[in-house]
């Protein structure tokens, strides 16, 4: 198939790119550059520096590939930062989407993968979380992922827009061989924080909480390997051939690991402590999230590859000591 990644420069966009090419897909990718990396980009892919907002542009990336399907990871993701810029979140991974929709309707596009998330599902009633739970976020972000998908459901009843929205639980690692992995800034994730700390290229660890109603004190996620999550969203193109097809799939593995537990493994994979000082819980973070996963599993045929933390931390710690300052090394 002919596939348009937006935000394919990304992390989890960049591993769905050299996915999808192993595959047999043709790729182009449009990002605007604002959290992505060019360099995460494969040689001989198309690369068009755009906002997925602007109408025009994105027309113009959908005809010059000829696209068959979208696959959509561009958005601002960091939960803390919606809570203290609600607008700003709203304005990008909302109203900048409702332009993306609006172009590939334009250009008889219909076909989507969605990048959503767990924290669509706010404090869950019962654990592991199937994805018949109440949606209730009690962030920003889990909202303005929830508000993409009431619309996605409406353009799949009215335009025969068929889509497949993905519920990911925590995207962790990097590419088995080291050539891409996490590079952000700033970096908000527990992994590499955790990972800098440890070799001593940054303060003391903060973990954010340590009173939750948890076996250890601290936050319990479900982490799942960015390679397992990008290969799913090629595993479900051909349920999107149909119109109208709303496809919901949680992502995860199943397993809680705690913040201690990411610290020990950290400290396990280098060899080394983890410095770490505790700090008062982060306002909007549930204490505990983790994936029943067993539809995708049932549907699609999907399971993770990398079944254990040591194994997700031993890729994200490659990929941090051969790249020690990311995409610039």
């Amino acid at each position: 198939m002919n596939v348009l990644v937006v935000g394919g420069a990304g992390y989890i966009g960049s591993h769905c790119v050299r996915q999808a090419l192993a595959a047999g897909h043709a790729v182009a990718v449009l990002d605007d550059l604002s959290y992505g990396h060019a360099e995460s980009v494969p040689p001989g892919v198309e690369l068009f520096r755009a906002d997925m907002g602007d109408e025009p542009s994105v027309r113009a990336a959908l005809r010059t590939g000829r696209t068959d399907v979208v696959i959509d990871f561009a958005a601002f993701t960091n939960v803390g930062e919606s809570v203290r810029q609600p607008e700003r979140y709203h304005e990008n991974n909302v109203v900048r989407t409702e332009g993306l929709l609006r172009a590939m309707l334009a250009e008889d596009v219909r076909k989507l993968v969605f990048s959503s998330t767990c924290a669509t599902y706010g404090i869950p009633d019962r654990m592991p979380m199937t994805e018949d739970l109440p949606q209730r976020p009690i962030n920003p972000y889990g909202a303005t992922k929830l508000a993409v998908e009431h619309r996605l459901r409406a353009l799949a009843a009215t335009e025969g827009l068929s889509f497949a929205a993905f519920r990911y639980f925590n995207a962790a690692g990097a590419s088995a061989d080291a050539a891409i992995g996490e590079d952000h800034a700033p970096e908000t994730h527990l992994i590499p924080l955790a990972i800098a700390a440890a070799l001593g290229r940054r303060p003391p660890l903060q973990v954010f909480g340590a009173d939750y109603p948890t076996p250890d004190g601290t936050c319990l996620r479900d982490y799942v390997h960015v390679d397992d999550l990008s290969r799913a969203h090629l595993d479900v193109l051909p349920k999107l051939e149909a119109p109208g097809q709303a496809l919901f799939y949680n992502l995860g593995t199943g397993t809680p690991y705690s913040v201690k537990d990411v610290i020990a493994s950290v400290g396990r994979i280098l060899g080394r402590p983890v410095p770490h000082e505790f700090a008062p819980r982060r306002e909007g973070d549930p204490p505990a999230l983790y994936a029943d996963a067993s539809k995708a599993r049932r549907e699609l045929g999907w399971s993770p590859r990398y079944a254990t933390l040591d194994d997700i931390v031993r890729t994200a710690c490659a990929w941090h000591l051969a790249r020690p300052a990311g995409f610039a090394s």
